[in-house]
Order: structure tokens, then C-alpha cells, then sequence
């Protein structure tokens, strides 16, 4: 099996800056284990703390010692409500029960208009199905080396390991615009219909309608990719899996030694291009000039175009708890507080919405201009 790296573990991301970080830590004369005698996690370094400082930089030695510089202690009862991940053993998985039909009809309310029909992908939200996952796993080997090869496919029944994984995700993070508002039901009503699209069976069962998928049959579930994914970061031991994976440079690249300077004698090899993919439908194209526009349509308005790339995604409905576009009384409100305060809240940022709506770059006039289009469209 081609070796893939877990996306959900802190590892993959820090793997290229470990050996970089060990290499000088070598030429320091750094301790790169933690206190008990361990390596750290990513295979990098835990940099001794010498006259108050790690390097050049000072660090407050109070705080090794416990203890809080800002904030509390969190309490069981906070600690409880944001532990609302769930494992892969069942673990944080509620109970709960939903047909292949019923997730069929939530799907085409909540999903449909970013994910297309059937899991198909639209625009740039990803396809969540390609045909028969069982098959579609042997795609991920392939690297578009020859011609007319096709690339992995990676969707959520060929790529995940664990279905617990799109049981959290979608509870939590779905859809985008109302995360938490699914039920428990939804939810499971949602997975059976995923697992459909992708034809997943669950002890050899084929899911068709009527399936009703639950907490028991859930953790029955066993993703074609399961075991695609090294080093294995699942269960007690995972940490250490991870430590002694990343312990060896050969796992992962072919140096036997990590080095900053003089890793190889001679030129470097350069790596081209081999077979170049340039069938795509439609074609690409190299035109520079804008596109062309009706000139009987009526023109856009800056601030309509500001709210469409950057503030429709809360304003669009009020499941973001911001005044909807075109809701009257809402907006009413919001102007009783006059519009310099609506000004300077959208600039500065209230409550969830970030200064700016998340958008930097935007001019104060240009703000301005999008919260005036937003009213008059409120009226």
C-alpha cells in the first residue's frame, strides 16, 4: 500500500520543518528529547532552557512550573463541552439512528447546492463520491507517470480511514453555513447516505433505502483505505508509532543522515515533467482580457460585488447569527444604533464577525460602500 500520511495529526505539517530544526539542533549540541527520555512527537527538538532564554529567545520560567498567567484552570463541565470529537473506537459517538432515504432528503435540503448531485463536487466544494470506493482505493497509487494515467482518487470513501471521522465532521462543521444545527438523526441519516453513494457495505450488507444505520452498526463500519495511512497513529500506542515512524529518515525520504549543507556529491538531478496532462474539459486558456459583459445588463455595484466575495457567506441568513441581507426589522435594528456605529462595527469587528469581515485589504470607503448596498437591499 502507497504510504499516506495522516492529514488529522499534528506530524504531517511539522514533518518539513523537523529536519531542518534537528540538523541545527545537532550542530548546537541540542537535546532534542523531552524530560522523560522521549523524542518529541515530529521528531524536532525541545531546546533547554539556559540563563531564562531557548536560543535567543526569553521565556518565563514561571510557567514551567504550573500555574496560569492569564485565564483559569478549564472545569470538568468545560472540558465536557468541548470534548465533542469522536474516536474511531465509538468513543464521544451518541446514539441515534437514520435511513439511506432519510439522509437522501436532508442531502438535497442542507448538502446538494455546494457538494452537486450525488456527492458529485460543484464549483469549489469537494466531491464526496466517485463511484465504488472498494475500487477507487487502488487509485491512490497512481502518479500520472504514463500516459493518459488517471490520478488518485481521494474522496471520503476511497481516502478516510475512519468513517468517525465524517460522523464528527459533519455533526460539527455542517453545512457551512449552520454548523451544530443537524440532529443526532441528521447526522446518522447523512452517513448512511455517504456510505451509499460511495458503496460501502457494513458486514457485507449492501445499503440501499431503507438501511437504517445506528451507534451498533456504526462501529461495524470498516473504511477500504484503513490501513492506507502510516505510521498508525490510533489506539495507546499511537504517540510512540509516531515517534519511532519519524525517528527513521528513511520512512519518508532517502537520506540516511538529516544535513543543512552537502546532502549529495554532484548536480542535483532535476525531475520534469514526464507526461503532461493537457486534456481538460474545458480547455485551459492563456487569455489575458477581461470577459466580456452585457452592456444592456445593469451595472454592479462595488459594494454589491464586496458582499458577494466576502460577506455573503454569514449575511446570506441569519444562521450566523448576523443580520440577514434583505431582513427588514433586523437591519432596522441594527440601525438604531446609527449608521457611524454600523460603520465602525463592520470596520472594527462585533461579536463573531472579524474587522473588516476577515477582508484586510478592503478600504474604509469600500466598507462603507458594502454596508450601504446591504442596507438599501434591507429596505
Amino acid at each position: 500500500m502507497f504510504k499516506f500520511y495522516p492529514k488529522s495529526f499534528m506530524s504531517t505539517v511539522l514533518i518539513a520543518a523537523s529536519t531542518s530544526t534537528i540538523a541545527f539542533a545537532a550542530q548546537e549540541g541540542v537535546s532534542n528529547t523531552y524530560e522523560n527520555g522521549k523524542r518529541v512527537i515530529d521528531g524536532g527538538v525541545m531546546y533547554p532552557v539556559v540563563n531564562g532564554k531557548t536560543s535567543a529567545y526569553h521565556i518565563n520560567e514561571e510557567t514551567l512550573k504550573g500555574g496560569y498567567t492569564y485565564g483559569k484552570k478549564a472545569t470538568d463541565n468545560e472540558i465536557k463541552a468541548w470534548d465533542i470529537d469522536v474516536m474511531p473506537d465509538g468513543t464521544g459517538l451518541p446514539e441515534g439512528s437514520g435511513t439511506v432515504e432519510e439522509g437522501d432528503e436532508v442531502y438535497e435540503a442542507k448538502c446538494v447546492s455546494c457538494h452537486g448531485d450525488f456527492g458529485s463536487g460543484s464549483g469549489m466544494y469537494p466531491s464526496l463520491a466517485k463511484g465504488n470506493a472498494e475500487e477507487g482505493v487502488a487509485s491512490l497509487t497512481h502518479q500520472r507517470v504514463n500516459p493518459d494515467a488517471d490520478g488518485p482518487i481521494r474522496v471520503f470513501g476511497t481516502y478516510w480511514p475512519q468513517a468517525s471521522t465524517l460522523w464528527w465532521y459533519i455533526k460539527t462543521g455542517m453545512p457551512h453555513a449552520a454548523p451544530m444545527s443537524l440532529t443526532d438523526d441528521e447526522v446518522y441519516a447523512l452517513c448512511a447516505y455517504m456510505l451509499s453513494i460511495n458503496e460501502i457495505t457494513i458486514d457485507g450488507e449492501e445499503l440501499d433505502d431503507e438501511y437504517e444505520l445506528d451507534r451498533e452498526k456504526f462501529l461495524k463500519i470498516r473504511m477500504p483505505n484503513k490501513d492506507g495511512f502510516v505510521p498508525n497513529i490510533d489506539g495507546p500506542k499511537g504517540t510512540d508509532n509516531v515517534r519511532e515512524y519519524f525517528s527513521n529518515p528513511k520512512n519518508y525520504g532517502a537520506a540516511t543522515t538529516r544535513c543543512m549543507k552537502d546532502c549529495f556529491e554532484g548536480e542535483p538531478v532535476l525531475a520534469r515533467i514526464q507526461t503532461e496532462i493537457n486534456d481538460f474539459s474545458p480547455p485551459l486558456s492563456t487569455a489575458r482580457e477581461l470577459p466580456k459583459t452585457d452592456a444592456s445588463a445593469a451595472p454592479v455595484s462595488e459594494g454589491a460585488k464586496i458582499y458577494e466575495a466576502s460577506c455573503a457567506v454569514c449575511h446570506a441568513t441569519d444562521a450566523m447569527g448576523a443580520p440577514a441581507l434583505g431582513d427588514k426589522k433586523a437591519w432596522e435594528a441594527v440601525l438604531k444604533k446609527g449608521i457611524d456605529t454600523v460603520y465602525n462595527n463592520a470596520m472594527m469587528g462585533i461579536n463573531a464577525m472579524p474587522p473588516k469581515g476577515g477582508n484586510a485589504n478592503l478600504t474604509d470607503d469600500q466598507l462603507k460602500a458594502t454596508v450601504d448596498y446591504m442596507i438599501d437591499q434591507s429596505k
